[in-house]
């Protein structure tokens, strides 16, 4: 039968209506069992143990991504096969660890039966769930419940708002901890050194700023016309202007900054260049990080950055044209 597409815009917009019930309901009714298990978690990390995520099915896609989560903001987590635990991978769990079992019902055979074993290696137990009366839950020293009103399945079957509702809820649960841990880019950028997620995170100035020919600078004594002649040697649309004796920034030079001073008269390139630069331009050390330059473009609407160093000497340009190849805009 061909799709309707009224049908199904409707049945796409009624399931993201069921899931977002379960997200809103879930929110509404968080309370000190949410709190009690973060601590637990914090507790866990200050003791050098690690967090424990397992569970079957659909959940067991849900605690594989909360365990890279948790790794990703430096909570350290591994997943455990429910299966596999009871034919010998149940060696990764230590004394001390904490152990997030997840099951919607709280019935899973698999996940019930790791209780008592997880509890004889000395780990503590969250009950991750939405059935507080079960199983799972009455025998776990801690509950992290989330609730669902009804599943986006029209059979009643398929796991759609309770894994949704269960996902948020543990990335929730990071996102507290995260931010508890007081955790920095610079942290951050450590757990994701590869692909572009690590190349934004980790790119410094000093690793995309213009430097030696490509920088042009110059004292703020000199006129337009020698400025405008450095800016064009190096192929730039700005240059650097220090003060001559200590060789500190004073002032910036653009195109713009040089068709305004062609309006004062004929004579605009024997002036002092100084009359025209912009004086305290922004500026940034070369030991920032790519992305809180891209964050002074955006703010500042600017062409140009120039990077200086402790005194406050030039040492770099970032062009903004350059952004765009680094992938950090």
């Amino acid at each position: 039968m061909a799709l309707d597409s009224k049908s199904a815009l409707a049945r796409a917009r009624a399931c993201i209506r069921i899931e977002t019930e379960a997200l809103t309901a879930t929110a509404k009714k968080l309370g000190p069992e949410f709190v009690a298990t973060a601590r637990a978690i914090e507790a866990t990390v200050a003791a050098g143990r690690k967090l424990i995520i397992s569970g079957v099915g659909k959940s067991a896609h849900i605690a594989e991504k909360l365990c890279g989560t948790f790794n990703s903001t430096g909570v350290s987590t591994c997943f455990l096969d429910a299966t596999q635990a009871l034919h010998g991978d149940l060696g990764l769990v230590d004394e001390g660890d904490l152990a997030l079992l997840l099951s919607n019902s709280g019935q899973t055979e698999e996940i019930v039966r790791l209780v008592p074993l997880l509890k004889r290696f000395g780990l503590k137990i969250v009950a991750f769930t939405s059935n507080p009366a079960s199983d799972l839950a009455e025998n776990a020293d801690y509950q992290l419940i989330y609730h669902v009103p009804r599943e986006a399945c029209p059979l009643r079957l398929a796991p759609t708002a309770s894994t949704t509702a269960a996902l948020a809820l543990g990335d929730a649960l990071a996102m507290v901890l995260l931010e508890a841990h007081g955790l920095t880019r610079e942290d951050f950028a450590t757990f994701h050194p590869a692909g572009n997620l690590g190349m934004q995170l980790l790119l410094r100035v000093r690793d995309i700023m213009r430097v030696g020919d490509r920088l042009p600078v110059a004292p703020d004594s000199v006129t337009v016309q020698d400025a405008i002649l450095r800016m064009t040697k190096a192929k730039s649309g700005s240059i650097a202007l220090v003060q001559p004796k200590t060789g500190r920034l004073t002032g910036i030079l653009t195109d713009g900054d040089f068709r305004r001073s062609a309006l004062t008269g004929p004579d605009f390139l024997s002036k002092p260049v100084a009359q025209f630069m912009t004086r305290n331009p922004k500026t940034i050390r070369d030991d920032a990080l790519g992305v809180d330059a891209v964050r002074l473009f955006e703010a500042h609407k600017i062409d140009d950055l120039i990077v200086v160093d402790a005194r406050g000497r030039p040492v770099g340009l970032i062009d903004g044209q350059d952004l765009p190849k680094f992938k950090i805009v």
